[in-house]
């Protein structure tokens, strides 16, 4: 088995070791190691990229018989000595979100007896799923600030961090927040003095390289509670990115960042009550042109088919309209609404037409797109065109329409 180097010095950036193997893997080659400092795919943080014998590291990670493998874009000779160069940047990037991690399942665990369940390291954030007693699966504002607060102090302390391998003994003695998952070289992760949990990762040397942990999301997700966090550097491009947009929107609006909520509240307030006179004017002046559309009617047989088709006018104010048309007998309204991607329906008929128009709308939505339906005097849908009303239009012309 390949030597993890790493296992005892997370810090290594650069080692030699001796190609044991090195195989095709489909377009590139894989390569074992007798010793190696690259972290593998494991335990929800992604493998470590670099060179090895000056060939990029592509992945790196472990087969169902525990051998670890480096996938590489050219061949390395076999019985050759080789230098490996660890992508440092992102190998102790990954130790700030893993480290964070293990204190924010800690905290969880001390504060809401929440078990955490896997760690999903992204590009931007990471991940836990936590479970908490009674089936919650939301946390308030101060019950996250209380688990921030938990884990920034222990970073401000600057709390060690010791990883080793624990004899069965010592290991019994151990307040583990969770059982092992191996029964054999369980490695342990102390951070301070109450946070003990079996990892196989690597992580800094103390709390306080991680810098910061910030919440920047919590929501449920299938039946238990998504935290969805930052750490390190992340944390710091995170409230650099949220400084200039703040400071950008405070500009905007001639304020400070502080005044900001207050400001947009008043601008909503504003802005809603602007929408709110709009589209009653709009309202008003399609209720104003039902005469001419009526005058506009197509003529079938004894039916009198109204088609048209708006730009921004609420639904609210379409039912109004469609109502007002049918109330004269023989009346059939087609209407539709333009919208940024593509439109609203309604048809409707008087209640002397013998016409289903909620399957008609079903069909004519459908032909471009979209969806919607209702009852035989009355319905709405959307589609992504508006020749739907078109395509309604001709089926009554053709008697296919029921």
């Amino acid at each position: 088995m390949t030597e993890r180097l790493y296992y005892n010095d997370a810090y290594l950036k650069e080692f030699d070791a001796a190609v044991l193997a090195c195989e095709p893997e489909r377009d590139a080659w894989r390569v074992r190691l007798d010793r190696s400092a690259f972290y593998p795919t494991s335990g929800g943080q992604p493998y470590d990229t670099g060179t090895l014998g000056g060939a990029n590291i592509v992945d790196v990670y472990v087969d169902k018989d525990g051998e670890m493998w480096h996938v590489v874009d050219a061949p390395l000779a076999v019985g050759a000595r080789v230098e490996g160069r660890i992508d440092w940047v992102r190998r102790f990037d990954h130790m700030q979100q893993h480290a964070g991690e293990h204190m924010l399942a800690g905290a969880c665990w001390r504060h809401f007896a929440g078990h955490t369940i896997g760690l999903h390291l992204g590009r931007d954030d990471s991940s836990i799923d936590v479970e908490l007693p009674d089936g919650r699966t939301r946390l308030t504002a101060e019950e996250l600030c209380a688990l921030e607060d938990d884990v920034n102090r222990h970073i401000q302390a600057d709390v060690p961090i010791r990883c080793w391998f624990p004899d069965a003994k010592e290991l019994e003695t151990l307040p583990l927040r969770k059982p092992p998952a191996v029964k054999e070289h369980v490695r342990v992760v102390q951070i301070g003095d109450d946070e003990f949990c079996a990892c196989g990762g690597t992580h800094p040397s103390s709390a306080g390289q991680v810098g910061l942990v910030k919440i920047v999301d919590a929501r449920p997700s299938r039946g238990k509670l998504r935290l969805t966090f930052v750490c390190g550097m992340r944390a710091f491009l995170y409230f650099r990115r949220m400084y200039d947009a703040a400071t950008a929107a405070a500009g905007a609006l001639s304020t400070g960042w502080e005044s900001l909520p207050e400001k947009v509240e008043a601008l909503n307030a504003r802005a809603k009550d602007a929408e709110y006179h709009l589209n009653r004017e709009r309202r008003e002046r399609a209720l104003e042109g039902v005469s001419a559309l009526r005058h506009g009617a197509e003529n079938m047989g004894s039916l009198r088919v109204v088609t048209h088709v708006y730009d921004n006018l609420p639904m609210d104010a379409l039912r109004d309209v469609a109502s007002a048309l049918i109330e004269a007998p023989d009346t059939v309204a087609l209407l539709a609404d333009r919208t940024e991607t593509g439109c609203l329906l309604l048809f409707a008929r008087a209640e002397n037409v013998a016409l289903h128009v909620g399957k008609l709308l079903s069909e004519a939505a459908k032909a471009f797109g979209g969806k919607g339906g209702g009852r035989s005097d009355f319905a709405q849908g959307a589609a992504a065109s508006t020749e739907a009303v078109h395509f309604a239009l001709a089926r009554i012309r053709d008697g296919s329409a029921t």
